[in-house]
């Protein structure tokens, strides 16, 4: 526990800016106790990291009976966004695409037009309201003058952190929804310049995370929440490290400092999990 405190501190020296984050690791009792915080309840744009927040939105429509994850959406030219994903790359649309379909582009690649997508089944007010039944009062997305699009919205460090324990705990979703979404942030297709970087592949697959980077008027911000298992399959972990007016804004790869900060960590944290030191002091 207090190497991954020091490593922490390290990186955070290393790459400048703000930072803030939430560490906690599961107890003999299976609660979630703190490892690290810092300043864990500021409330901040979370960028890409928002898209669990939309998941969860949809997901819990799902559960309802609203939606099901076989339902067709139309793929269409006025949707597509540039930037991360995959759906942007095709050139040509109107492909008829799965709510599950959209929901795996969104998390697995951070696809930016499944955002506008999922806006069609979920508007901005109703994410809202679902976001806040939950137990959730700072996580937003932002509703624009079309009620069916919106911006990312905001967030903070814990309340990230509990959505993630909600779905490794199966209490946030029903068994299958959060199952679904941990499977698919798991994926081996999925983020690996950060947290997961210096792991074996089997170890990746230990690891469901989450990044989200952008540049406002402050700096570049490069986000990063997720929730680690243990040899058994058990959740043995949870961390969300957020951190923004940092340097070199256009760098969106491995080599941003933040991002290395966050695979230095990685390494540390799983291997407190595998040596069985999260809790311990070790």
């Amino acid at each position: 526990m207090e190497r991954i405190r020091r490593s922490y501190a390290r990186q955070r020296r290393r790459a400048g800016g703000r930072w803030c984050a939430l560490v906690s690791r599961t107890s003999a009792a299976g609660d979630w106790a703190p490892v690290l915080t810092d300043d864990a309840d500021r409330v901040m744009p979370g960028y890409s990291v928002q898209k669990l927040a939309v998941a969860v939105a949809v997901l819990d429509k799902v559960d309802r009976g609203l939606l099901r994850l076989d339902d067709r959406l139309d793929l269409a030219a006025p949707d597509i966004l540039g930037g991360s994903g995959i759906y942007h790359l095709h050139g040509v649309w109107g492909d008829a695409v799965t709510v599950a379909n959209v929901l795996t582009a969104m998390l697995l690649v951070s696809d930016n037009t499944a955002v506008r997508l999922c806006g069609r089944v979920a508007a901005a007010r109703e994410i809202n309201e679902i976001l806040a039944a939950k137990g959730f009062a700072r996580t937003r997305v932002e509703p624009v003058a079309d009620p069916h699009r919106f911006l990312l919205g905001v967030t903070t460090p814990r309340e990230t952190h509990d959505l993630l324990t909600g779905l490794a705990g199966r209490t946030l979703l029903r068994d299958g929804s959060c199952r679904f979404l941990l499977r698919v942030l798991r994926g081996a297709a999925g983020y690996h310049d950060g947290v997961r970087r210096a792991m074996s592949s089997a170890e990746r697959a230990r690891v469901a995370t989450k990044h989200g980077a952008d540049v406002d008027a402050a700096g570049a911000a490069r986000h990063e929440v997720g929730i680690m298992v243990d040899t058994d399959g058990a959740p043995a972990l949870a961390y969300a490290f957020f951190a923004d007016g940092l340097d070199d804004p256009d760098n969106y790869g491995a080599t941003h400092p933040a991002v290395e900060a966050h695979a230095v960590l990685g390494r540390v944290m799983l291997d407190a999990v595998a040596a069985g030191r999260v809790g311990d002091g070790g």
